[in-house]
């Protein structure tokens, strides 16, 4: 569907500026997506209101896009991956949409947000968009407000989302629980198979990476065939589907075209099988409980009586003097 053939949903008359942002998000125009984006991640209650009315308004227009994880640890050249990978598929004529988290400093809780200096050639084509975003902290190192933003850069008609991990932590399994495929870039000397599955990442990837190839052709070569004998050890997330492993030199813009292959080929092969609608409903779900989850803890440190009595019964469970189970026990209590 193009942008001049979207109807525009309608909000109620007095939130003139809430329509304005989405009819810019669907018009495909930058400022628009970027504001409407920055209100999805203001902490403010009123921000929250109109957060969630312009994403009701828009997702009728989403899902469309096919939304890719990229994971790894720092280092493994994740950023010149995906700058490759962007400009490659904006020559096949998709516009390409990367949702970059930074790590937040636990102390100062300041972020750098150099994604788009990493990206300097992908940042200023004007088929691609990216939004460094700050973990804040967050559980996964993956932001709080990535999966609306990722529905809002849908809306705004980019074909491919990425989603770039810290690469610490839990991260991995954050990602993967939002995306349609998720994808582990390693190097070529990260261990044996038996460390591989130490790291218990393999489980949940649905296509391995050796990046930075070029360096050591042969030790890539040994790291591809060690992670295929540690993938045989390891109960395949679908049948339908066996884990790929390629090498490419991101660098060198090498292999790029046949990473690409592979996704496609994976949804094409789990849309048959209907595993890929299966995976979305799932991950909705999932994302309500989470939601739900967030929700309750919100609502429970902001009670009166928890707020009262919190600092006295952690004091209690530091100096020991009462359980940990105790103090969780009353602090409950107040919410029956």
């Amino acid at each position: 569907m193009n942008a001049s053939d979207s109807v525009s949903p309608q909000l109620p008359a007095t939130d003139a500026a809430d329509q304005a942002l989405v009819d810019g998000v669907l018009a495909r125009k930058l400022r628009p997506l970027a504001k409407t984006i920055t209100l999805i991640e203001s902490q403010r209650d009123d921000h929250k209101a109109r957060a969630r009315a312009v994403l009701e308004a828009l997702l009728p227009h989403t899902g469309k896009s096919i939304r890719v994880g990229i994971s790894g640890v720092p280092g493994v050249g994740k950023s010149t991956f995906i700058e490759g990978l962007g400009l490659y598929l904006i020559e096949q004529g998709l516009r390409v949409a990367v949702l970059a988290v930074d790590p937040s400093s636990s102390v100062s809780g300041g972020s750098i947000l150099g994604d788009k200096t990493r990206m300097e050639h992908l940042s200023q084509n004007p088929g691609a968009y990216i939004r460094p975003s700050p973990s804040a902290c967050s559980l996964g190192g993956v932001a709080e407000k990535t999966r609306e933003t990722m529905l809002v850069c849908e809306a705004s008609g980019f074909d491919v989302i990425i989603v770039e991990t810290v690469g610490v932590g839990q991260s991995e399994t954050a990602v993967a629980g939002m995306t349609d495929i998720f994808c582990l870039l390693q190097l070529p000397n990260a261990g044996d198979d038996l460390q591989a599955i130490k790291k218990g990442i393999m489980e949940i990837a649905d296509l391995i990476v050796i990046n930075k190839a070029d360096i050591d052709p042969s030790a890539a070569m040994r790291a591809k065939s060690q992670i295929k004998t540690a993938l045989h050890m390891l109960r395949p997330m679908s049948q339908n589907w066996v884990v790929p492993v390629i090498t490419l030199s991101a660098l060198r813009n090498e292999g790029v075209a046949e990473f690409w292959e592979q996704v496609t080929r994976y949804r094409e092969t789990l849309s048959r099988t209907g595993e890929f609608d299966a995976k979305r409903r799932h991950q909705a779900l999932a994302w309500m409980w989470d939601m739900i989850d967030n929700g309750l803890r919100s609502r429970f440190r902001s009670h009166p009586q928890v707020r009262r009595d919190l600092p006295d019964l952690a004091s209690a469970v530091e100096q020991g003097t009462t359980t940990p189970s105790a103090a969780a026990l009353k602090l409950l209590s107040y919410l029956n």
